[in-house]
């Protein structure tokens, strides 16, 4: 009988990718697939850590999958998994598997292996880890979009960031093995895909290949001109001249770029280890703008982070009103046990930090709606990625990532389609279907 097997997946689009490689694996293993709402044999929770509430959300789905199954085997990997092994093992009374970050190929032969003992532990010491997981994907279960990752794990030592301690040193993908995997997302169908990992940034420079994230950008775009390729989120510091060239000399690469930016207060901005200026994350700014005056700029913005007062929070939203960045990110600053913030003095109160985050998140919807308008008229091709269920309209991302919903046939979900960009309804972006594009 096929074992039943049922995954769920908090966090980043590593995670997302990671968990779509064990759904490849498990379904070669001939195991059937079922939703976390039902039943099944094992339960594989893909967790993440990156906030407070991101383990509490790691720990309320591992006790929901106890509760729907007693006997299940219950499979936590991840970053919650990697850092906080002796909790789960308080917690969890079924048979159960932990496998850290640095072992996920290894997660689905162990979890079908039958003659496993009651508790399973695969953690092991990621700071150690000297070469990337290898997991590849056939596809993405219900997504349009692909997502490629080709590096994990992170140098930087951000002093708010667990992710380094969960995630280990910058590892990436060689350079054949991304290639193979670009084969398959060609093969399946993708007309999209998003270059991700945790410091893409950092690409190649771990590896004899005389590599790095631009040479292999470059020879992606040249090598798949029929693939749309959308850059996740990289550093100010990693937007260069040869980046932007990149970008404007290949029609295939999204005119979109995601950039940290995290505060915009040059003291608060160097308690947090990060490395760079108000003035240099401007410039960038001011650079993206000019090479691509049409392109999306969304920027991650953390409030409230120990030391934090109101010049400071502040500081950040002007600086990011008076920005042509095109939507944020908005997180509260979350106290991380093993960071070392989390032993900073001023920590900021609860009330003040929701304030500030809840100014920035009004922001990111002007900031959203004024880069729609701007656009109104225009044509857009876009990717068809569903039919909105509210609606009844199909939807999809243009180039520069409006999400657009226009009338049209259902047999273009996949497709790449000119949307005239007509008008804006409470808020949302609507069109009209213009051509089928090749």
């Amino acid at each position: 009988m096929k074992k039943k097997i049922a995954i769920a997946t908090l966090g980043c689009k590593v995670n997302q990718f990671e968990s779509a490689s064990f759904i490849t694996g498990f379904e070669e293993a001939d195991s059937q697939l079922v939703p976390f709402s039902s039943q099944a044999d094992i339960y594989v929770i893909n967790t993440c850590a990156v906030t407070g509430r991101a383990g509490q959300q790691s720990r309320q789905l591992i006790r929901r999958a106890m509760r729907a199954n007693p006997e299940a085997r219950i499979v936590v990997t991840g970053c919650y998994a990697q850092i906080a092994g002796e909790e789960l093992l308080e917690m969890i009374d079924n048979p159960t598997c932990i496998i850290g970050n640095g072992n996920k190929h290894l997660l689905v032969e162990t979890a079908l292996t039958d003659t496993l003992p009651e508790l399973v532990m695969l953690t092991g010491k990621i700071s150690m880890k000297k070469e990337i997981c290898p997991l590849p994907v056939h596809r993405f279960s219900g997504r349009t979009r692909a997502y490629l990752r080709i590096q994990d794990g992170c140098n930087n030592f951000c002093s708010y960031c667990i992710v380094p301690y969960s995630r280990g040193r910058s590892r990436s993908l060689p350079k054949a093995a991304v290639f193979d995997q670009v084969e398959t997302f060609q093969q399946e169908g993708y007309r999209e895909m998003v270059i991700t990992g945790i410091n893409v940034g950092k690409y190649g420079l771990d590896l004899d290949e005389k590599q790095n994230i631009y040479t292999l950008l470059e020879a992606l775009c040249k090598r798949y001109p029929e693939m749309r390729i959308r850059l996740s989120s990289v550093e100010p510091t990693e937007v260069n001249d040869r980046l932007l060239e990149i970008m404007t000399g290949h029609d295939n690469f999204m005119p979109h770029l995601h950039i940290p930016l995290q505060s915009g207060d040059d003291r608060i901005l160097a308690r947090m280890n990060r490395h760079y200026t108000v003035e240099v994350f401007v410039n960038v700014i001011a650079r993206i703008s000019t090479a691509l005056p049409h392109a999306a700029i969304g920027c991650d913005v953390l409030a409230g982070f120990p030391g934090e007062n109101e010049q400071t929070a502040d500081n950040t939203f002007r600086l990011l009103d008076g920005l042509p960045v095109s939507y944020l990110h908005v997180f509260p600053y979350s106290r991380r046990p093993g960071t070392l913030a989390a032993s900073f003095k001023e920590q900021v109160n609860g009330k003040v930090k929701d304030e500030w985050v809840g100014r920035l998140r009004e922001l990111d919807q002007d900031k959203r709606q004024t880069f729609y308008r701007r656009h109104l008229g225009s044509a857009q091709s876009v990717l068809v990625e569903r039919r909105n269920k509210k609606s009844g309209l199909l939807q999809g991302s243009s180039e520069n990532y409006i999400p657009l919903q226009f009338d049209g046939p259902s047999h273009l979900r996949h497709q790449i389609v000119s949307v005239r960009f007509d008008r804006m309804e409470d808020d949302q972006p609507l069109g009209i279907l213009e051509i089928e594009q090749e």
